[in-house]
Parts: C-alpha cells; structure tokens; sequence
C-alpha cells in the first residue's frame, strides 16, 4: 500500500527558487527545503515543506510504503488548480498510490483538497500553524486591514483621535477629571447613536433628495417649507392653549387642549405638502395615481375627526363651551342660530370628516378611473 504525502503551495513561494514541481522523493524534497529556506527564511512553507518529510518518516517507521512530494501552481485562480491537478496526474501515474495525506499551511492552499479528492482517495489533512507567530501574525494582519478600510478608519480612530486632544483642554477648563471624562463619553456616545442608528446616511438622503428637488424645480420643495412652518405654528398654539391651563390639571387634558389648538395647523401643513406632491405629480406624469390624490381630502377628514374627539373631552372637562352656530341668511333662505351638545358636537365632526372621505374617494375615481382600471389585475 502506496501513500502520497504531498506538500501543496499554491502561490510563487516554491517557483521562485527556479525548481520545477511536481518535486518527489526523499532527497529532492529535503534539498527543496534549503532552496525554498534560502529565498525566503521566514515564510511559513519551509515548515510546512518539514512536516511532509515528518509524517513521511513517521509513516516509514510503521513499515508503509510512503512517498512524499510537493506540488505548486502559480498565477491567477484557475491557472494555479490546473498547475497542481497536472502535477497530481504526473505524480499518480508515476506511484499509483492508494491513498494521500494533505499537508498544508494557509486556508488558500486548503482550497486545493477538493482537486486531490477527486484523484486519489485523502486519508487525512495536516494543517501547520507556526506556533510562535500565529498570534503576532493575525494581530498584524488585522490591524493592516483595519488601517487599510477607510470608513473604519473615520468611524474608530477619528472619535479616538479627537478624544485625546479634548480631554487635556477640559481638564485644564473644569479643573475636573471627572467633568472632563463625563464630558467626553457623552459627546462618544452622542456619536455612537449618530452612527448607530443611521442618522447619517438618512442626513445625506435627505439632502441629496432637497438637492435634487431644487434642481429640477419640484413645487414640492416649497410646499414642504410651508408645511413645516405651518407645524411648527400649531406646535407653538399648543404650547400657548397648555400654558392658559393650572398646573394641577390632569395631563389627559392637557394633552387633548394641545391636540384641539395644534391640530388645525397641522392639518393645513399636511394638505400643503400632499397639494404640493400632488402638483408634482400632475406635471411629471400624464395620469395621476389615485394614492396622490386621495391623501388631502384624508389629511382633512381625519383633522376633523381628531379635532371633534379632543373638543367632546375637552367640553366634558369643563375647558371650552358648547359650539354654537350663528343665524345665516342667504337671500330668501336663512337660518337661526342653535347651539350643538356634547354627543351632537363630536357626531357632526366625525359625520363630516367621513363624507369628505368618501367624497375624496369619488372623486379620485372619477378623475383617475381610466388609469385605476388598468392598474387592476385581470
């Protein structure tokens, strides 16, 4: 029984010594071991290449018939694994051996014992670790490629870097150690949250949309800045309508005052925006989507709702009276004025903020119903 203990390079370790491989037998391979020591003393496959003739030897003292040898492949991906599968061909048919050991020393050369299975039956896979560098090693590695990886770099070491030259100018500000590390970990971790929870890249998408938008001359853009003032007018009413109250009222009402003054605001800041999508919409496609179009008419409907609910909890507290409507005339036809109950009050809201709803729905479907039905499956 005939077993091939090979020794596989894959890269330009051994071509660069001028031997050619496959290289086989006892003395070649030792003499292999010089040449490949001379030209590069602290590469890992001078051991590699000595564990091949260990386990050759360990395998002769048992009386088995072991032949050791070394194959190598050079180059790109493919050109290497078809180097070492001619190799393997050569060295089969010369010892036609019943069975291989794999001796190798990287993950790169384990990518190869796939092509040696699907030769010769492999009875076992000797990985060589260099014992005294594997630690050094890895930790060089890892900090080469952390270095190498430039978001890394900004994400790690400039948070790091500007921690460090902070820290010696509160010290000497708060007079504090403790001022001065509190300080700094709260700016850290101020960064991780920025970092964490993507609020960078949600700035930069916001900014390249605004950009865009500016660009191509959107009437949504504006729209948008009104809306956001707008809200920010109802944000301010609410705070006002709050302040009117005592202290000692309870928060419900105080949340459901803010939503009464605040609501109307905001609503008119959501039908900015959705009018001025709307427009954008219109000019850039020949047929509106039917989405697009209902969105003010709920913007309106569910203000009316929201504002009709805070104003019947509101009435029950005792904070605003009941509606009354003035007497109208118009022409011929007039009105008396009458006075809403509470139940009266909150139904005629929440009645109305539906009509307008389905009002909205019909008249979506009237204007984009050619398009709607196209869109429908069949």
């Amino acid at each position: 029984m005939t077993t091939l203990v090979v020794c596989v390079d894959r890269g330009d370790v051994i071509p660069q010594t001028g031997i050619d491989t496959p290289v086989s037998g006892w003395e070649s391979v030792a003499s292999l071991v010089t040449e490949v020591g001379l030209a590069d003393p602290e590469d890992s496959h001078v051991n590699c290449l000595l564990e091949a003739l260990r386990v050759t030897r360990d395998l002769r003292d048992t009386d088995e018939d072991a032949v050791v040898a070394v194959v190598s492949g050079a180059g790109d991906a493919v050109s290497a694994d078809r180097a070492v599968a001619r190799q393997l061909d050569q060295l089969i048919d010369r010892y036609d051996p019943d069975s291989a050991v794999v001796v190798i020393d990287s993950t790169e050369d384990e990518r190869l014992v796939p092509i040696i299975e699907s030769r010769v039956r492999v009875d076992a896979v000797d990985r060589v670790v260099v014992r005294q560098a594997r630690d050094l090693e890895s930790t060089y590695y890892l900090l080469k490629q952390f270095l190498a990886d430039e978001e890394l770099r900004q994400t790690i070491l400039v948070p790091i870097g500007a921690g460090l030259l902070v820290f010696p100018v509160l010290l000497l500000l708060a007079d504090s150690p403790a001022v001065a590390i509190a300080a700094i970990t709260a700016v850290i971790g101020v960064f991780l949250l920025y970092k964490g929870l993507g609020v960078d890249d949600a700035i930069s998408t916001f900014a390249s949309g605004v950009r865009d938008a500016l660009y191509s001359g959107q009437v949504s853009i504006v729209t948008y800045v009104v809306a956001a003032g707008l809200a920010l007018v109802g944000v301010f009413a609410g705070a006002i309508g709050v302040s009117s109250l005592e202290a000692t009222d309870a928060v419900f009402v105080l949340a459901m005052l803010f939503i009464f003054d605040s609501v109307p605001w905001l609503a008119m800041a959501a039908l900015t925006a959705s009018t001025g999508r709307l427009i954008d919409e219109s000019i850039r496609e020949d047929t509106i989507r039917s989405s697009y179009m209902n969105l003010p008419f709920g913007v309106v409907a569910v203000g009316l709702v929201i504002r009709g609910f805070s104003a019947y909890f509101l009435e029950r507290a005792g904070i605003i009276g009941q509606l009354t409507v003035p007497a109208l005339e118009f022409g011929a036809v007039s009105v008396a004025g009458f006075t809403l109950s509470t139940g009266t009050r909150l139904a005629a809201f929440v009645i109305v903020g539906v009509l307008i709803s389905l009002v909205g729905v019909r008249l979506t479907s009237y204007v984009t119903g050619g398009s709607i039905r196209d869109e429908l499956p069949e």
